[in-house]
């Protein structure tokens, strides 16, 4: 890569505060690979989106102070330019020297970005060896910067990509079974593909949170005031006779922790569906004791589990316990060699971060929308442009 123009496409979409960045773990995951190019002589041109500006300038979402903070995780200088197609970016690439990084400014200033226009794409693309796609997170776009720009230059996959992709294959695409999966969430609306692709894929599909409560309405309990979609009652019988019809043991929580508040340390008590009756004014907002013991018994059988969504109002204590217990146990198995674990999802993270298990898991996705879309079984278009040029 000596003396090659290198663009690579980063995911540096960080939280900001104030114009401060308040959590670098983007920047300083995608820094050993700039790194490790710089040292071999490349030059390289940094590209990434913030926020959603809308295809116009906004000095509010420029990636000045994602420049000034790559440059600190690499302990190099990194260069930024608040330009992305104009004489100003042309003449930064031009001036690279072997082992320089530049940055240039928000992708979606530009209408181009989103729109995958390849006119874009294409000076995006002047003065530039060849380009590397990095950031998995945002492959489920069809964007200029993940899929037009292909079409111009020698394509490859950097080194998250392909650590990403290699660990949702073997949880998925070709995995040690039996292969467990837990989804919760507040809706079975949002998980739909999800739900449909994974009981055809995997043995076990072990369903909670407040979609949960929508199958147990679909089996004749009674949910009084807990979070339920009527409408898909019917959508959460058809999954579970298609688990039933193709061998895959859909697991729903048996019991539950409920209360008559949406609130941490609110009053609650124990129930059992079966027979129990709630109150019009409970819901349920955790699973129980019984179905925690059931799920770790499915997870015991398990070599391999995909993990998205929480199985209660885990941010609200002590409706977190089902979650907490779950993850620990998961994380145990794993330490142990028994089991392969994948979670992804803002939720998730959020959740085994809580629990103090998120470097405990084989594999944690940070991607979102890309991983959620890949759990659904999609195409992801900023891949499929690799796979085409490979």
């Amino acid at each position: 890569m000596r003396g090659k123009t290198v663009l690579i496409r980063a995911d540096l979409n960080v939280p900001m505060q104030d114009g401060d960045i308040t959590d670098t773990t983007r920047i300083d995951r995608i820094s050993g690979g700039i790194k490790a190019l710089a040292e071999h002589g490349a030059k390289i041109v940094v590209l990434s989106h913030y926020g959603r500006p809308k295809g116009k300038p906004n000095p509010e979402m420029s990636l000045a102070p994602v420049a000034e903070a790559l440059a600190q995780s690499l302990n190099q200088p990194v260069r930024f330019v608040a330009d992305i197609i104009g004489d100003a970016a042309a003449q930064a690439k031009a001036e690279l020297k072997d082992g320089d990084i530049l940055m240039l400014e928000n992708l979606r200033f530009a209408a181009g970005e989103e729109a995958n226009d390849h006119d874009f794409a294409k000076v995006l693309a002047a003065g530039v060896d060849a380009y590397i796609n990095d950031a998995f997170s945002c492959s489920h776009r069809a964007h200029a910067s993940t899929e037009a720009i292909t079409s111009y230059l020698p394509s490859y996959a950097g080194a998250l990509m392909m650590a990403e992709l290699s660990a949702l294959d073997t949880a998925l695409g070709q995995p040690r079974r039996p292969v467990g999966a837990i989804v919760g969430g507040a809706k079975v609306s949002t998980k739909l593909d999800v739900l449909t692709n994974l009981v055809a894929k995997v043995d076990v599909l072990i369903v909670g949170g407040g979609m949960a409560n929508t199958f147990l309405m679909a089996e004749g309990h009674d949910i009084a005031a807990s979070l339920v979609e009527p409408d898909m009652v019917e959508t959460a019988k058809a999954i579970h006779q298609q688990a039933a019809a193709i061998g895959c043991q859909l697991i729903l929580p048996q019991d539950g922790v409920v209360a008559t508040a949406f609130a941490a340390h609110a009053p609650h008590r124990k129930v059992q569906f079966a027979h129990d009756k709630l109150a019009e004014n409970e819901m349920i907002l955790d699973a129980g004791g019984d179905a925690v013991a059931m799920i770790k018994t499915a997870i015991d059988d398990c070599q391999t589990l995909i993990w998205n969504g929480p199985m209660g109002a885990f941010e609200l204590a002590p409706f977190d316990q089902a979650t907490t217990e779950l993850a620990q146990h998961v994380a145990k198995r794993t330490a142990a060699g028994d089991l392969i674990s994948v979670a992804g999802g803002g939720d998730t993270i959020a959740a085994l971060n809580q629990a103090n298990v998120l470097d405990q898991f084989s594999y944690v996705s940070t991607a979102g929308g890309a991983f959620l879309e890949w759990l659904e079984g999609k195409t992801l278009p900023g891949v499929a442009a690799l796979v085409a040029k490979s």
